[in-house]
């Protein structure tokens, strides 16, 4: 019987190594492995579990699977750890950087729409001008002496009886 180099055998099932590396989130490696990886010991790992800072899968049997996705949380751990940060502060800084993700996708989610909303308005746009022929009317504005005019005649036109009779006292 020959074996495929690719293949690798899982005591819970059979994998393609190039599917663990398609996927950073597939569960593949066990604790001491992860432990490895990430450059930390296996109950610093369970700690890290107990605390809330990573959520490893488990397998039927309870064994701990860890991710690639899993291993670079916890890289990201010991860096901020080693910054200075208790493992409270981690916790934090873990969600609100959970957070601005969460928000920048959201973000790229709306602006995509609003964008696809923009060009369906504007194909709208296209499809309803017509051409239509337009004189051009230049308006001016009124000289000082017309405007003068137009308030004179605006005024109440006096009789000129009257303006006789102003005259005579």
């Amino acid at each position: 019987m020959t074996t495929n180099p690719d293949m690798t055998t899982n005591p819970d099932m059979t994998t393609n190594r190039n599917m663990t590396t398609d996927s950073p989130n597939r569960a593949v490696y066990v604790i001491s492995v992860a432990a490895e990886l990430a450059g930390m010991h296996p109950q610093t790992l369970r700690v890290y579990e107990r605390r809330g800072l990573v959520d490893p899968s488990r397998t039927g049997g309870g064994n701990r699977r860890y991710s690639q996705r899993d291993i670079e949380q916890l890289r990201r751990i010991q860096d901020l750890t080693s910054a200075g940060l208790n493992l409270e502060g981690v916790r934090r800084v873990l969600e609100l950087e959970a957070d601005v993700a969460r928000l920048r996708a959201e973000i790229d989610r709306i602006r995509a729409e609003a964008q696809d909303t923009i060009e369906k308005t504007h194909r709208h746009y296209r499809r309803d001008l017509v051409p239509v022929r337009q004189s051009v009317v230049v308006a001016r504005s009124p000289s000082a002496r017309e405007r003068a005019a137009d308030r004179r005649s605006d005024r109440p036109s006096e009789r000129p009886s009257d303006r006789r009779s102003d005259r005579r006292r």
